[in-house]
């Protein structure tokens, strides 16, 4: 029978996996092996995917690829483990004689610094660790793929500098994914003094397949038996100490959450550099002996290459050759005997298989799991219990009724907050700002430097500054979905309608990060094996309301649509998440119409979000948006100022100041009341700062571009804060702020100016309509200059960056023409 038979709360023990390919390779890495038993824990909302417990921890499957596991019914008169063949823990010691491996070679260091790499699973806590020991503020997350890219820092232990690198999480060290092969080819190229393999110690089996991976690359590494609390709070006993003698590596319990073991670990690692930790010595995994024979036949041809330096240990390379490993034949294939090597292996792998009668990806991987599951027999007491919360939780927010509306609740009380809980904060901001604008207006005399401080840099950077309340609640909100592992289940419940757009419920991750940030979410979607769906997911991640746009959202928003704020607010991220889903389908047809990805995902266990990891996301995102402040919107606001205060027109300054000499004159005479005389030089200096404004450089730029934005409904001001959002759309914001400063003695706020501010003929310039018509355009048009070079470097190439600029700024203004002029007609 097929897996994909089981009912909710059946077991089942795995027979066989078919299918081909990187999805096959990646199941069998997973723990789906023969022998192996299976439970069906639930299923999603819309059926599918499905959630299922194997080697104690939870992953989820799509009913296709449960279709292709042949699985049988335990017998109760049997154990439920069917025996393999690799079901002993079998070692050898290599010989003494042997050359070290060029990964494991290391050079004298005078300067006493010590290179560590962190390898681990994803939610392993490599993260961390990281944070802990280094002192870094990394965000951590509970779910595969938070860390994209290597991350470095730097601190000091036992009379050594570390310097430390957290690579991406990983299941192994195949070329199946972007971060396998990243971590694969900084261990090779960057050659660390000493790799961490941090394993968590409640999915001891499943992590320790890595290990096996680092054992057959020799290099010189420590394990941190990291979260060993969780071990210990579920009942089980290990004998970490027989279990490292037996495989010749220290292993360390840690808590990196604590800081528990941490000292001990880096401890280890200045032994293992120093030569003096007396537990390592090499051991090879014994993978039976058809393959041992395959692999020692390919070591004598490859010991003929006595010119090459190889870049990875003989028994590694002859290992991934019979493995298929695409990297790697790449590899031999620049070898001068390459045709000989290949010939061989070829014949080896065909003996294998008639001998074995199974493929050799099924044969290396039963024998690692047979290695690790042979020594944990031996070390391990006990199994660590199924979370009673996680499947409480689980039994509610993946449930078939209340999933969805539960997630679309969770995402309409974030932004609730964003807008309710933020807008007390904001207002005592907004007020200092004024307060210093008006101190500095009241001590600085009049000119140019004057204005500048006070319309330019106050008036701009202020007017954007008062967001960050805002911001920072709304990242709390996704830290919090993170950290406690319910974004990965979101991910679950969502896997379908991705899958309906052509996408991997893998996706859905990336694209809520990019309510946080555009950036960070396109490097997220590394994780993502397809390619295509990779491309897709970058392409329509920019429809996602990132945090810079939040400034303008809730400008207009706050005056326009205040008394149902929230679900105006709501409705834009709903009409961006609407546009990313019709442009997928869009990108899936006729783009990218190939490859339609599996869904594998490990499902965490819930945990409760620390107040420490989520204040250093918060803190680490507000620094990046004051960073902000401080750099493009600071810059931008003063082009923007300068750009609006020249050329200056002596001629028409006269004029204007002659206009008001003779007002002053005409209440002299008492031909006026004090009352006109104000009223008529306001409108005076009104008229001068308009004239001013459109006969100004950035007035003319307006002016130019206004006639492909006025039936929009969107004046030249407008205009021009669209054209410097392109940098970022706080930017927007400050711009408004620049424009609209008006008189100096005026203390009206952005939000008054914008709703009082009129055009020639007398008409509001601001109406709910261009309103809504200017929201949908900034939430759509031209990601920032950021994010297109994000999508440049993950694409690999600037036609896709190019892409993205012409298609969301063309579509945005045909949706803002469209709700415009339709809307102008009622």
């Amino acid at each position: 029978m097929l897996l994909s038979d089981l009912k909710t709360g059946e077991k089942g023990i795995i027979v066989k996996v078919n299918g081909s390919g990187a999805f096959r390779k990646r199941i069998l890495e997973m723990g789906f092996i023969k022998g192996k038993t299976i439970k069906v824990i639930l299923n999603a909302p819309l059926k599918d995917p499905i959630k299922y417990k194997i080697m104690d921890y939870e992953v989820s499957l799509r009913r296709s690829e449960a279709r292709l596991i042949e699985i049988v019914y335990p017998d109760i008169n049997k154990k439920e483990e069917v025996k393999s063949v690799h079901n002993s823990f079998n070692i050898s010691t290599s010989d003494e004689q042997e050359p070290i491996s060029p990964i494991a070679k290391k050079t004298t260091n005078s300067k006493k610094v010590i290179t560590v790499a962190l390898v681990g699973n994803p939610n392993a806590g490599k993260t961390s660790l990281f944070n802990i020991a280094s002192g870094a503020h990394e965000h951590v997350g509970n779910y595969g793929g938070v860390t994209v890219d290597s991350k470095e820092g730097k601190f000091k232990h036992g009379g050594y500098t570390f310097r430390i690198v957290d690579l991406p999480g990983t299941y192994s060290l195949s070329a199946y994914t972007p971060e396998e092969l990243y971590v694969r080819n900084h261990i090779v190229e960057e050659k660390p003094d000493v790799v961490i393999n941090i394993v968590a110690s409640s999915n001891l089996e499943r992590n320790l397949y890595l290990t096996t991976e680092l054992i057959d690359m020799e290099v010189p590494m420590v394990i941190a038996l990291n979260m060993y609390d969780e071990l210990e709070q579920g009942g089980s006993e290990f004998n970490y100490q027989k279990l490292s003698k037996m495989i010749g590596i220290p292993m360390i319990p840690t808590v990196a959450k604590t800081g528990v073991g941490i000292g001990e670990l880096f401890d280890a690692a200045i032994r293992i550099y120093e030569d003096k930790e007396p537990i390592v010595r090499r051991v090879h995994i014994y993978y039976g002996n058809t393959v041992e024979n395959a692999i020692s036949k390919l070591n004598i041809q490859l010991e003929k290459l006595k010119d090459i330096k190889l870049l990875f240990p003989r028994r590694y390379i002859s290992v991934k050759l019979l493995e298929k490993d695409k990297d790697v034949e790449k590899y031999v294939n620049s070898f001068p005997s390459n045709k000989e090597l290949f010939a061989l292996r070829d014949a080896e792998v065909k003996n294998i298989e008639d001998t074995l009668k199974e493929d050799t990806e099924s044969v290396l991987t039963d024998a690692r799991y047979g290695f690790v599951a042979g020594g944990l027999k031996e070390t391990l007491k006990g199994k660590t219990n199924e979370s009673d919360a996680t499947s409480l939780i689980d039994a509610v927010v993946t449930h078939k009724y209340l999933g969805f509306p539960l997630f679309f609740f969770f995402m309409w009380v974030m932004f609730e907050c964003t807008f309710r809980l933020g807008g007390y904060p904001m207002e005592w901001i907004e007020s200092g700002v004024e307060l210093l604008g008006n101190f500095v207006r009241g001590v600085m005399s009049d000119g140019m430097l004057k204005d500048l401080i006070v319309d330019g840099i106050i008036g701009g950077v202020g007017g954007v500054i008062v967001f960050l309340p805002n911001i920072l609640i709304l990242y709390a909100f996704i830290s919090f979905m993170e950290d406690s592992g319910y974004m990965a289940r979101a991910a679950f419940i969502m896997d379908k309608v991705m899958h309906k757009m052509g996408l991997h419920g893998k996706s859905f991750i990336p694209l809520v990060m990019g309510f946080g940030c555009n950036v960070p979410a396109i490097l997220a979607s590394r994780t993502i094996e397809s390619r295509n769906s990779r491309m897709i997911t970058m392409l329509i991640n920019p429809f996602m309301s990132c945090s810079a746009r939040l400034p303008v959202y809730l400008l207009f928003v706050g005056v326009f649509f205040k008394s149902y704020a929230s679900l105006v607010l709501f409705g834009l991220y709903v009409v961006g998440i609407l546009l990313a889903v019709i442009s997928a389908r869009l990108f899936k047809r006729y783009l990218f119409p190939e490859e339609d990805t599996p869904f594998v995902m490990e499902l965490p266990p819930y945990r409760i979000p620390t107040v420490r990891s989520v204040s250093i996301h918060m803190w680490d995102k507000s620094r990046q948006y004051l960073r902000k402040m401080g750099g493009v919107i600071l810059v931008a606001s003063i082009i923007i100022w300068f750009l609006g205060y020249f050329p200056q027109n002596e001629e028409r300054e006269t004029q204007f100041d002659n206009q008001i000499a003779l007002v002053e004159t005409q209440f002299n005479q008492n031909t006026i009341s004090e009352t006109d005389k104000d009223d008529q030089i306001e409108q005076i200096e009104d008229l001068r700062n308009i004239e001013h404004q459109e006969n100004s450089y950035i007035g003319r730029i307006g002016k130019t571009v206004e006639p492909v934005m006025r039936p929009l409904g969107f004046d030249w001001k407008i205009s021009v804060s669209l054209l410097s959002g392109m940098a970022a759309k706080e930017v927007v914001v400050s711009t408004l702020g620049v424009l609209y400063t008006g008189d100096p003695d005026n203390q009206e706020s952005l939000k008054a100016r914008i709703s009082n501010d009129v055009q020639p003929d007398g008409a509001l310039t601001f109406t709910p309509l261009v309103v809504l018509s200017l929201l949908l355009f900034v939430l759509i048009y031209f990601p920032c200059v950021a994010t297109i070079v994000a999508i440049k470097e993950e694409s690999g190439s600037w036609k896709w960056g190019a892409f993205s600029i012409i298609y969301t700024t063309g579509l945005a203004w045909i949706i803002s023409f469209a709700v415009f002029q339709i809307g102008s007609l009622f």
